[in-house]
């Protein structure tokens, strides 16, 4: 179970961000935000197995890891929940829909790129965790503490405003760009930790 739970997680990492790189390019933004849902459930299934079988000298690090998945977790799955059910289902007015609704960004956007700015720092402190015991291990571990970086953009790009021209639904194709970059970062990563763990079995 200890090896099984985590190959688990770390194949529904690789399926959720591909379907959320699918949805995006056909315009279905309910698809998307259900799928971010299911990424950070598989996401801690995946950090607890590094964590678990890191060497009593990376404990620390790998502890950290998990501990900002979690928060990563809470706050992704309250984004998307809320893009899911009060901004889709119910009327707001358009002070509401300024903060509530993801695609004019707002406090919930920001709160995204919080979350992600999370998930990147625990993928930097887990990828210091792992210990390659194959190339494929030693590109999991590079790919994973580079990925740190996006860290600084996520927390401090919200401060600089440059998102304010979403509220009005000036959105473009860059965002779409950018978050289709990130998905073909990421996606290596959730295949080469399957492949990590189904080794260690």
């Amino acid at each position: 179970m200890n090896r099984t739970i985590p190959q688990i997680g770390a194949a529904i990492v690789t399926i959720t961000v591909f379907l959320f790189a699918v949805c995006m390019i056909v315009d279905f933004p309910f698809g998307s935000y259900f799928v971010c849902m299911l990424l950070p459930l598989g996401y801690i299934m995946m950090a607890a197995g590094f964590q678990h079988e890191s060497a009593e000298g990376r404990r620390v690090p790998a502890n950290i890891g998990v501990v900002f998945a979690s928060i990563y977790a809470v706050l992704i799955l309250l984004v998307y929940f809320a893009q899911n059910t009060s901004v889709r289902l119910e009327p707001l007015t358009e002070q509401a829909s300024r903060i509530l609704d993801f695609q004019r960004g707002g406090l919930l956007f920001n709160y995204d790129l919080l979350g992600y700015g999370m998930m990147a720092l625990s993928t930097f402190f887990l990828g210091l965790s792992i210990q390659p015991a194959c190339k494929a291990d030693q590109w999991l571990k590079a790919l994973m503490i580079i990925h740190g970086i996006f860290f600084i953009s996520c927390f401090v790009m919200p401060m600089t405003g440059v998102f304010s021209n979403m509220a009005n639904g000036e959105n473009g194709y860059g965002g779409t760009l950018a978050l289709l970059g990130w998905c073909a970062y990421f996606l290596p990563v959730g295949v080469l930790a399957y492949r990590h763990f189904q080794k260690a079995q």
